[in-house]
């Protein structure tokens, strides 16, 4: 009988169930006995235990302590005699219901089990050992945690397809997300509505249409737009690249997706999810470009200029060529101020600002210094042809038309004959600068032009 039932528990249902498998072995099981045979419970405790469980367990005599102790303790299973004074009622088979969705519940029985837990027992709540076999108690609680974690899992996998599913409508209904699929050769196969209205089109079948000729939404396999890839879990990283309107006007679009794999685990194709970025990257870079710029010549400002001077400095050191700095004075803006007005000391600010615009190369850094002090940044461009750029600067001032009449004072320093650092280089420029103001008179359309050399 023995070794019948060790064929047994090592193959129930066609299922088998070793028991030195290693995710039971000596498996801590704690059991709630109800039933009022100590010498039942001892038996079912060592059976357990030579089944590779390692046992804890209480006992109490009816359900109503049963209900008072699960309530304080958590247990794996619920051994229940039967019949037994306090299982003979519809009452007693709901509580049992309720409890079997929490813990396990084994019903142990002396002879024929009533009609109701019988079917019960085939719908899979209750289990049944009759005492005369309890040496399939193993096996039965074996099975019985296994089907209970495979219900879990499925249960859980239940909710997260839900899950998923509801966050896909979501994503593919929400007016903010563009959602597009591509096949496992990345061909574009599916598009939102969101997507085609950021591409300007009116339908998919337009969008699927144009990107086979275009392919304005680049294929997955051209591997360049998306240096995020990953070749190990095939999901892209979220990158940010650029596509085109149907009007030919440039979309930034923040791409991030994943991997859709068929049944049986191959990549069948991915799943993206574009957001339009235009124009938080157009507020990023006029927020930047006010950062670095003068509010109201539309120059460099201070800290612009300081960040020129250091790139241009790295890069003299590379390459071993000079720049020049000249710093400009605006002759008697006070002057003006009190004669003309504030609002006229301003448009000469920006005519000067403006001046400095028209004699720059794409290659030069005009910028405002501070206050009526202006900068001219000159790579490439050495003492000399420096001095020619200030003396054209004063020239035009001097032909210029409109009142009144503006003058200069400048100073010229160059990277590295006359400094090498930001702060001597501008101390040089503005000590040419003054030292000429200081030998000149200020005088309108004056020209005082003075170099770091000469100072």
């Amino acid at each position: 009988m023995s070794n019948l039932l060790e064929r047994e528990s090592r193959a129930y249902n066609g299922v088998v169930y070793p028991e030195d498998t290693p995710s039971h072995r000596r498996r801590t099981l704690r059991v709630l006995f109800v039933h009022r045979d100590a010498d039942a419970i001892d038996t079912c405790v060592q059976e357990l235990k030579k089944g590779q469980f390692t046992v804890i367990h209480d006992f109490v005599l009816n359900l109503g302590q049963c209900a008072a102790q699960l309530r304080s303790q958590h247990y794996d299973v619920v051994v229940v005699e039967y019949p037994s004074p306090s299982c003979n009622s519809s009452q007693t088979l709901k509580f049992l219901h309720q409890t079997a969705k929490e813990v396990l519940v084994i019903f142990l029985t002396t002879g024929l089990v009533g009609e109701s837990i019988g079917e019960s027992t085939a719908q899979g709540v209750f289990d049944t050992v009759e005492r005369e076999y309890i040496g399939k108690l193993p096996m039965v609680v074996r099975r019985a945690l296994i089907d209970k974690k495979l219900r879990e899992e499925l249960e859980g996998a239940r909710k997260a397809l839900q899950h998923s599913q509801s966050l896909y409508r979501a994503l593919v209904d929400n007016p903010t997300y563009g959602i597009y699929r591509c096949n496992a050769e990345g061909e574009l196969i599916d598009v939102n509505q969101t997507l085609v209205t950021m591409l300007g089109y009116t339908s998919e079948e337009q969008v699927l249409a144009a990107n086979q000729g275009s392919s304005i939404i680049p294929n997955l396999c051209n591997g360049l737009p998306f240096v995020g890839r990953s070749a190990e879990t095939n999901r892209i990283e979220p990158v940010e690249i650029e596509w085109k309107r149907k009007d030919g006007t440039t979309l930034n679009v923040r791409l991030s997706g994943r991997g859709v794999y068929d049944d049986l685990g191959n990549l069948a194709g991915h799943e993206f999810i574009a957001v339009d970025v235009t124009e938080q990257r157009t507020l990023e870079d006029h927020l930047r470009h006010q950062a670095s710029s003068d509010s109201l010549t539309g120059l460099a400002n201070h800290r612009q200029l300081v960040e020129v001077l250091q790139t241009e400095i790295c890069r003299s050191k590379r390459t071993g060529r000079e720049f020049s700095l000249i710093l400009l004075d605006l002759d008697g803006l006070k002057q003006i101020n009190d004669q003309f007005g504030h609002q006229a000391g301003d448009r000469a600010l920006c005519r000067l600002g403006q001046m400095l615009k028209d004699c720059c190369r794409s290659i030069d850094t005009a910028a405002r210094h501070g206050g009526d002090e202006f900068a001219l940044v000159l790579p490439e461009t050495d003492m000399v042809a420096a001095t020619l750029v200030g003396r054209r600067i004063c020239e035009l001032l001097e032909r210029e038309a409109e009142k009144p009449a503006l003058s200069v004072s400048v100073g010229i320093a160059s990277y590295p004959h006359e400094a090498d650092t930001i702060e001597t280089l501008l101390y040089a420029a503005d000590r040419a600068l003054y030292a000429m103001k200081d030998k000149r008179p200020r005088v309108a359309h004056g020209l005082a032009l003075s170099t770091g050399a000469n100072s």
